[in-house]
Order: C-alpha cells, then sequence, then structure tokens
C-alpha cells in the first residue's frame, strides 16, 4: 500500500495575528510554516487520549513539558489573549 509521504491543504479561519507570529517563529528557527504546524500536531495528537467511555476532562492527567517548556502556558496566554 503506497501512503503519500505530505499533503498540501487550506487551513481556513485562523487568527491572523497567531498565523503571522507562527510564521515568524518558524523563520526564526530554520524551519517552514508546515514544518512547524506537523510538530505541532504530532505533539497534540501524543497526548493522551481519555479511554473510550470516560467523557470527562477531569478524568485527563497532567503531561510532563519537554526540558526548557516550563513557561509554556504562559507564552500560549500571551499569544492567545495578548497578555
Amino acid at each position: 500500500m503506497c501512503y503519500i509521504a505530505h499533503m498540501d491543504t487550506t487551513i481556513r479561519n485562523l487568527d491572523d495575528d497567531a498565523y503571522r507570529r507562527l510564521k515568524a517563529r518558524a523563520a526564526l528557527t530554520g524551519k517552514t510554516v508546515g514544518q512547524t504546524v506537523n510538530e505541532a500536531i504530532r505533539a497534540y495528537l501524543a497526548r493522551p487520549w481519555p479511554e473510550e467511555g470516560r467523557g470527562s476532562l477531569a478524568d485527563w492527567r497532567p503531561v510532563a513539558f519537554d526540558e526548557g517548556d516550563e513557561r509554556l502556558s504562559e507564552e500560549i496566554d500571551r499569544i492567545v489573549y495578548g497578555a
């Protein structure tokens, strides 16, 4: 069976400011926006998923961040809320 190694796609309704910041950060790290989005998707998919039938966020458990990501939630708040 053959799988496509990459896919071109369009994502609608992205926040303009968040996208510009993502694009700038990708450039500063020498990556493309696509590479950066792929990393974010993989990180999201790697998070534990509650077992079928649990259905409550209260059942989710914290996940340890990588070294250097200790202030990630503050950075996310700054990006999302402009704080």
